[in-house]
């Protein structure tokens, strides 16, 4: 496998001329699921050939979020994790550009001119036959083999991956989390479906409430999950976890915009505040709920910790 070293690069002005020759694929990759997996083998195994850095080429927003705004769906993985995930499927660059008014005024021929050819000189690129791309969408896969031929670059077309006669997609996991089939999700995505983030100081409330709690900013307007969960936390030193999370807005105390993940552990005491933990969700409690009163919370908070409990003595004491 080609050994180059691993670099996020945002923006065509970041680009230098060792970054010219490779072996590319473009899209929003959200998730990394299995279908995403599928075209990054394909991607490494042609940069293998060609002995060239496999390059990922990405959106920041994504050109949906960009259209649709606040009624994007919400993302399964967040840039960070989104590109560790694509490095971790064997990919050595990752390319992020803005998708603004101005990304978005290219025409087809212009984005492959100008980002394809004279930014990066890609020798291969590999694409879904459907992928369209362009103002309005004009440019289609029968005009990147032409342009191909033009411009000394050749192009593959991915197969749709399906599961259980369905293709996998970012939608179908995104309504299967909602679901809460956790099952499916993991089937879908490869792996459990788990959000990663650092410890932050919070309100102390969950001290409070005798259920201390570990907050995790989720650098995200809107959270694919929302509700009460059966979790295990990846931690620093190794340990493995079993504990409860919310993810929310938390009604009963402050009815905030942004959602917050919070995180108890049972039977664990020590401080995590800086601590970058992942957490997985394995199995849905309830919804998330305002209570009447501090004392209603703290009652249901014990009652989702049994309920916790009573899973992972269920299903192998939390392992995942």
């Amino acid at each position: 496998m080609n050994q180059a070293p691993r670099e996020f690069i945002r923006g065509l002005h970041n680009l230098r001329p060792r970054h010219r020759g490779c072996v590319a694929t473009i899209g929003s990759f959200d998730g990394v699921h299995l279908g995403h997996q599928a075209i990054l083998g394909q991607l490494t195994r042609a940069a293998d050939v060609h002995c060239l850095p496999a390059v990922v080429i990405i959106f920041e927003p994504q050109p949906h979020e960009f259209f649709a705004g606040d009624a994007a769906p919400a993302r399964l993985t967040r840039l960070r994790e989104k590109v560790e995930a694509l490095f971790a499927a064997g990919v050595q660059r990752v390319l992020c550009l803005r998708f603004n008014l101005e990304l978005r005024s290219l025409s087809a021929r212009e984005f492959v001119e100008q980002i394809l050819v004279e930014a990066l000189d890609i020798k291969h690129l590999v694409v879904g036959d459907d992928f369209r791309f362009g103002c309005d969408r004009s440019g289609d896969f029968a005009l990147l083999q032409q342009m191909g031929r033009e411009r000394g670059f050749t192009v593959s077309d991915t197969c749709t991956l399906e599961i259980d006669g369905k293709r996998v997609s970012s939608t179908r996991i995104r309504q299967a989390l909602q679901d809460g089939d956790f099952e499916l999700t993991a089937r879908l995505l490869g792996r459990p479906y788990a959000i990663s983030g650092r410890v932050v100081y919070g309100r102390q409330l969950g001290r409070q409430l005798g259920v201390p709690t570990a907050n995790v900013q989720l650098q995200r307007y809107r959270s694919p999950l929302q509700g009460v969960f059966a979790i295990t936390a990846h931690l620093p030193d190794g340990r493995l976890c079993p504990g409860v999370a919310n993810v929310g807005v938390r009604p009963t105390v402050s009815g905030t915009v942004k959602p917050l993940l919070e995180v108890h552990l049972l039977d664990f005491s020590a401080l995590l505040y800086g601590a970058k933990i992942n957490v997985v969700f394995h199995h849905r409690l309830r919804d998330e709920q305002k209570f009447p009163s501090l004392e209603h919370l703290r009652a249901q908070l014990q009652d989702d910790i049994q309920q916790a409990r009573d899973y992972f003595q269920n299903h192998n004491s939390g392992e995942s």
